[in-house]
């Protein structure tokens, strides 16, 4: 596939990609995965703006209260497994079926404690309030159909992305076409819930399909015992760190719901979702270097930090880049989106806008933390950072509302992302890489 795009670039790009199959292939796959993303950032915020507008700040508050309740026990689901099954499948391909089946059983157990605990715990804090109920029951529901995302995995592993963007590129469209038709027969809110599972369902429906289509076969997957222990043996210390991603991710729209109110909520989350829709980038591009990175690795230690450095001076610049343009730009982009009913989204959104910077590094930093082998060491760092998270959101919202939580999630990402590697001598070398390359002298 990288044939055809590399006739478009120009003669001194293609000098440099000569002969280096690997990155030729690497960045192929970052071009299909950007499309994706691309096509999701343009159509989503769209469709997410117009749904912001339809149901109003309160409404659109209490959707997203719900949307983010339900990700606080999204750790289930994953439960760390993303990085360490593409290292096994890049490591040991002749033993796929088996490294896939294992994770699936993982992720499969994890879905269903998933679903059950987020009931259980809506119950329990909103006792008397049946829409939230409801809204968190339909959402959780989809989560069973993720286990099918290790197809996701196999194919990352093989970096071959296009698959994976037919796939869910297809289910978010028809989601985003059924968003907008329930909009213009003015749905209820239980209705844009069930959008969200569905655009899961079909999202797996069609990695199933890339699989089969790819000459793979679902059914010649096996698990074992032996492989299950191994697994969640290394696997555990990255799950709770998701949990402390999530939380600080999610829950200051969790905590501003329980203290303010579903329109700080619908304030707050506006302003995120422009802020965070940029977050694809940093994934998506580690997501093509991963497998580089474990080769650099086996070959050579400086070919290795060479491309760590590389990686951390592109995730800064973008950045950046991204960070200052919507400070300067804020009040102007959420007054064209939103309109006067979001008053304040251009003030938090200055704020929240750069936590991208750290996040863009602490996705970078992910394949070095498995590579080395201190997923144990980053679980310590992201825990550190949602319980700052937490106890910033607690003395910030009460008298700054929604510019509080923006703050307390900013603070919080730089800590946990960056910061807190200075104070470890296994990070340390990690933590002035990424110092440099946000002062762009690396």
């Amino acid at each position: 596939m990288t044939a055809i795009w590399v006739r478009y670039l120009p003669d001194f790009i293609r000098s440099r990609l000569a002969g280096r199959p690997n990155l030729r292939k690497a960045i192929g796959n970052t071009g299909w995965l950007f499309a994706d993303r691309l096509l999701r950032m343009a159509i989503g915020l769209f469709v997410s703006v117009w749904i912001a507008r339809y149901l109003g700040p309160d409404q659109f508050g209490l959707f997203n209260y719900a949307l983010a309740f339900v990700a606080l026990f999204g750790f289930l689901v994953s439960f760390g497994l993303d990085g360490i099954v593409v290292r096994d499948l890049v490591q040991n391909p002749t033993r796929g079926s088996e490294i896939l089946g294992t994770a699936f059983i993982i992720k499969l157990v994890g879905a269903l404690l998933s679903i059950v605990t987020a009931i259980a715990a809506i119950r329990l804090l909103q006792p008397s309030d049946a829409e939230v109920h409801v809204l968190v029951a339909i959402i959780a529901a989809g989560t069973v159909f993720q286990t099918l995302d290790v197809i996701d995995f196999w194919f990352q592993a093989r970096v071959e992305a296009r698959f994976v963007v037919y796939a869910r590129g297809a289910a978010f469209l028809i989601a985003s076409i059924v968003r907008v038709v329930l909009i213009t027969t003015n749905a209820p809110l239980t209705a844009f819930a069930s959008v969200v599972s569905l655009e899961i369902v079909l999202a797996a429906l069609g990695l199933v399909f890339a699989y089969r289509a790819t000459g793979q076969h679902l059914f010649l997957w096996t698990a074992n015992l032996h492989r299950i222990q191994q697994t969640l043996k290394e696997s555990w210390p990255l799950a709770i760190a998701a949990v402390a991603v999530i939380v600080y991710m999610r829950i200051d729209q969790v905590m501003l719901g329980q203290m303010l109110g579903n329109q700080a909520v619908g304030v707050y989350s506006a302003a995120a979702r422009i802020s965070e829709v940029w977050y694809f980038i940093p994934t998506v591009i580690v997501v093509s270097v991963t497998p580089a990175l474990i080769e650099a690795k086996k070959l050579s230690t400086t070919l290795y930090y060479v491309r760590l450095t590389r990686l951390f001076r592109l995730m800064s610049g973008i950045a950046l880049v991204i960070a200052v343009s919507m400070t300067f730009g804020a009040d102007f982009v959420a007054s064209l989106l939103y309109g006067d009913a979001y008053e304040g989204v251009g003030t938090v959104l200055a704020i929240h806008i750069w936590a991208a910077l750290f996040v863009f590094l602490g996705v970078a930093q992910g394949p070095w933390n498995i590579n080395e082998g201190l997923t144990k060491l980053a679980l310590v760092r992201t825990v550190v950072g949602a319980v700052a998270n937490i106890v910033l959101n607690l003395l910030l919202i009460p008298p700054y509302g929604s510019i509080g939580a923006a703050i307390a999630t900013t603070v919080s990402y730089a800590l946990a992302g960056v910061i807190l590697n200075a104070f470890s001598d296994s990070t340390r070398k990690i933590f002035v890489l990424q110092l440099k390359s946000m002062l762009l002298i690396v």
